[in-house]
């Protein structure tokens, strides 16, 4: 038995029944589109169960006073349970945390210096990579999901907003709604292709194929353009974010 379905077990009870039949193809939804940018060694049953355990307690600790549609709440709390599951697995290396932050550091700096998006080519200069070692790195930022734009600053350095009952405060409100106005901002300063494959992506929830298919490419380079724009928005976000002290 699983450490999600362990704990499943544990919270599960008949009241919470009737929340997870109305609610269970939402976690399943999240489940496999989180699974859609994972190795296939993450399974997807274990972030349904996670998440199950995150939807019964979003309906134990709901207040609709608070003003957000229980679906809402409820798909912070998912998503926050199912990255923490991912968290527990522990199948991201450190090494591809602190690649990131130095893509993320290089983009910047250029960023900072012309006053435009950084170019492949020039941020795999600064790096002193081949641009294919650049892109292999990309797609590591995207399938890692080093980055979630689904999220708030935590200590791993992460941005994920926060998935605990005081989710509905009103301090974490206010925090809330000044992290989505940045983040909106640095998006709408995406190259415009980038743009396109967060919208299809997160918003009309299609996968890097099926991505792939509308703009005509390849799925790895979907998943390039993925990465750099995670890449961009981690830049342009930092002050949102702290990264933990790495141990040599």
């Amino acid at each position: 038995m699983s450490q999600a379905e362990a704990e499943y077990r544990a919270v599960s009870r008949p009241d919470a029944n009737e929340t997870v039949a109305r609610h269970g193809t939402l976690v399943a939804r999240i489940a496999h589109h989180l699974a859609a940018r994972l190795p296939a060694s993450v399974d997807v049953n274990d972030l349904i169960q996670a998440g199950m355990i995150g939807l019964i307690e979003a309906s134990r600790s709901y207040d609709a006073s608070q003003g957000a549609a229980f679906e809402t709440y409820a798909s912070i709390r998912i998503r926050g349970a199912m990255l923490d599951e991912i968290r527990r697995g522990d199948w991201v290396p450190r090494s591809v945390h602190r690649r990131v932050r130095e893509l993320s550091a290089a983009t910047a700096a250029i960023e900072q210096k012309t006053g435009r998006a950084a170019r492949d080519v020039e941020i795999a200069q600064a790096m002193q990579i081949p641009v294919e070692e650049l892109n292999r790195l990309l797609e590591d930022a995207s399938r890692g999901q080093v980055l979630s734009i689904d999220a708030h600053a935590d200590e791993s350095g992460e941005l994920r907003l926060p998935a605990s009952t005081s989710a509905a405060s009103a301090a974490a409100g206010v925090e809330r709604e000044a992290f989505a106005s940045d983040l909106a901002s640095a998006i709408g300063k995406l190259p415009e292709r980038e743009q396109l494959v967060m919208s299809l992506y997160y918003e009309q929830e299609l996968n890097l194929r099926e991505i792939g298919a509308v703009l005509g490419v390849t799925e790895s380079r979907v998943c390039q353009l993925h990465g750099q724009a995670l890449v961009r928005l981690r830049s342009r976000l930092a002050d949102w974010i702290r990264d933990p002290v790495e141990a040599d």
